[in-house]
């Protein structure tokens, strides 16, 4: 037997070409073609804790999908491997989506879920600062180039009469900032879940602002356009799965916060189950397409170039791929 460069054995392309041919001589329509498999970007916070659910859950397989994970502290991170072609699809807010798409052509393919009541801005409690300005002169961590880190910069300092410079950025993953919160070499930090939730319960930090009051903060599941335009029914069969992991965090939050939790224990971070469940339930998932996305993203968009990160507001019937949802939901 014989096998050639491409795997298929003689035996195997005769059975293969006889079936087709019996299937259009009967009319009967032959199997589909496989689905592709996702290069899927997220980042370990709690932003990225729904698609790492949708990971674990057995949702994709259930589809026929197959993945390849590739996790990253932000999901700015992501962007950028996606930018570079490194990853298939990838979750991030609107800013880096903005920047994604201006960079790379990146599109999205649904709104998946609301973290603005994730994000918030955390001085050290020793330090009793109550207000965003009380933070002129001090050292604040900040993923700098991340769509909290842009929001914080560009809307909430300068709201509280703080420019660049009137506060010292310390570039910083959000997964380190925590134990630099507990070493006091930094004063505050812009942070989300659970990162939050487990510098309050130990004792180091306190809020002194949310991002749900200036931003509901949407998170789109962007894809590179290559990968939608060649696998329309992966991306259908996808967002299906999604449609299902939707439904377990409404109506299982229990089932979802079990394993999630699972992951965090496991690189060593000390939380107890109810301080998780509280942080998680910070995160709304909800997929789909609002009518209020474009103008909320043309009003970033517009911050984003007037600060010369992005050449150009992007035409959002070209960045937003809504045909794939419609066919997913139907």
């Amino acid at each position: 037997m014989t096998t050639s460069k491409n795997g298929l054995t003689r035996r195997h392309y005769l059975a293969a070409t006889g079936a087709g041919l019996l299937a259009a001589g009967l009319g009967v329509r032959p199997s589909p073609a496989a689905l592709a498999t996702v290069r899927q970007g997220y980042q370990t916070n709690m932003w990225g804790m729904p698609t790492y659910y949708l990971l674990r859950s057995g949702l994709l397989e259930k589809h026929g999908v197959k993945f390849e994970e590739f996790a990253v502290p932000s999901g700015n991170l992501t962007m950028q491997q996606m930018v570079a072609r490194q990853v298939d699809m990838g979750t991030y807010a609107g800013p880096s989506f903005a920047i994604g798409h201006d960079k790379g052509g990146l599109v999205a393919i649904a709104k998946i879920e609301y973290v603005g009541k994730t994000a918030r801005v955390l001085a050290r409690k020793d330090l009793g600062l109550k207000t965003v300005a009380d933070l002129r002169g001090m050292k604040v961590a900040n993923q700098t180039g991340s769509s909290t880190g842009n929001i914080f910069v560009d809307q909430i300092a300068t709201k509280a009469g703080l420019k660049k410079g009137d506060y010292q950025e310390i570039r910083m993953n959000v997964n380190d900032m925590v134990a630099a919160m507990a070493a006091k070499t930094v004063d505050a930090m812009v942070n989300v879940e659970p990162y939050n939730a487990i510098a309050e319960a130990e004792g180091l930090a306190n809020s002194i602002s949310d991002f749900y009051d200036f931003d509901k903060l949407p998170v789109f599941m962007a894809a590179t356009p290559e990968f939608v335009d060649k696998n329309a029914d992966t991306v259908v069969a996808y967002l299906k799965a999604w449609l299902e992991v939707e439904k377990d965090f409404k109506s299982s939050p229990g089932k979802v916060a079990d394993a999630i939790y699972t992951f965090y224990t496991s690189k060593g971070y000390k939380m107890d189950k109810a301080t998780f469940a509280k942080a998680l339930s910070r995160v709304e998932v909800d997929v789909g397409w609002p009518t209020d996305l474009k103008p909320y993203m043309t009003h970033h968009a517009e911050i984003l170039l007037a600060a010369k990160k992005i050449k150009a507001i992007p035409d959002w019937n070209q960045a937003f791929r809504e045909d794939f949802l419609k066919k997913a939901g139907a």
